[in-house]
């Protein structure tokens, strides 16, 4: 059968019609596409091999799927074991490692948040009764008496109750060891920043006290102090935090921002959120993915945003094991 004009006319109009509406609806799902066209850019092709492209300034990890970390800890090679505590602003915490003579370390036992001395709850005798069971039980484990160390965290200088915590610990005939902020970052970036990471990383510690972030420039490392997530108990507005967190950790070098290495009470939370199974390392979610409920967490997370949003940083991983107190053991006469 022939098909006159007309005909013809009609079924090549339909056709393009059908053309021009399956072009606009790929395109629609695919904005990215139309952008690259338009610039004349291919993003892959045109960044540095094994690269990936830069983040803006306001840029956060993205929302989706966390980026894989398969980083595995070396294990210590006929360790001996030692005991630290930490004595913080909100608690005490103590550990139990074993670190060998190349003082590669693994936790063998970890302790948390102990709050009753910190809270001034206790007399002097109850807070010297309860250090003696807290000791025996590190002498317990098998840590000999003179491998059982005391820190107090920078935060913790400031607060009420830890004076009487040293003095019951100096008439037990223990020594106790007080870090600034500055050595506090320095300690915590032994004890978390692995070998492989020294040229690509960096380190936030955020405490209840302070939050510390410190980095390797070259062999020397380096640490800057800002404000700590109990911030919010002294009516400090987020915006001047975040203004300060962000001065601060811009000076942290542009080729170490790949990954964040970082550990702290809010930052645990966030962890426990996304863990899965025992995991010694948890890649967080994006800032904007989490949301919380009380004070201390939601100040917390305006700095972990405001981390991310200067540094660009896509990678934030949490460490289950480390701490600035077992960075000091590291520094120890083995």
């Amino acid at each position: 059968m022939r098909l006159t004009f007309a005909s013809k006319a009609i079924i090549a109009a339909i056709i393009l019609i059908g053309l021009y509406f399956g072009i606009r609806r790929f395109t629609a799902t695919n904005p990215e596409l139309v952008q690259t066209a338009r610039s004349g850019i291919d993003p892959v092709a045109d960044a540095p091999r094994g690269s990936t492209p830069p983040a803006t300034p306001a840029e956060t990890p993205a929302a989706g799927p966390r980026p894989a970390f398969t980083y595995a800890a070396p294990a210590p090679v006929d360790g001996k074991l030692k005991g630290v505590v930490e004595l913080g602003a909100s608690g005490f915490n103590s550990f139990i490692v074993r670190i060998d003579k190349q003082r590669t370390w693994k936790l063998e036992k970890a302790d948390f948040g102990n709050s009753l001395v910190m809270e001034n709850m206790a007399s002097d005798e109850d807070i010297r009764k309860g250090l003696k069971a807290y000791i025996g039980q590190m002498l317990d484990y098998g840590v000999g008496g003179r491998d059982i160390h005391f820190v107090v965290s920078s935060g913790a200088l400031k607060a009420e109750g830890t004076g009487k915590i040293v003095k019951a610990l100096k008439s037990l005939n223990y020594v106790v060891n007080t870090v600034t902020p500055e050595k506090e970052g320095m300690l915590g970036l032994r004890s978390v920043l692995p070998a492989s990471f020294a040229d690509r990383a960096f380190v936030a510690d955020i405490g209840s006290g302070n939050t510390k972030i410190s980095w390797l420039d070259g062999n020397q490392p380096k640490a800057v102090e800002t404000f700590g997530a109990k911030y919010f108990e002294k009516a400090t507005p987020d915006a001047t935090v975040a203004a300060d967190v962000k001065a601060k950790v811009a000076q942290v070098p542009a080729d170490l921002r790949g990954t964040c290495f970082i550990i702290g009470g809010v930052p645990f939370e966030l962890a426990k959120k996304v863990r899965k199974g025992k995991e010694r390392y948890t890649v967080l979610d994006a800032p904007s993915a989490y949301q919380l409920d009380n004070a201390k967490s939601k100040a917390g997370l305006n700095i972990y945003q405001s981390i991310a949003e200067a540094t660009g940083c896509r990678q934030f991983v949490f460490d289950w094991d480390a701490n600035f107190t077992i960075g000091y053991l590291l520094t120890l006469p083995q």
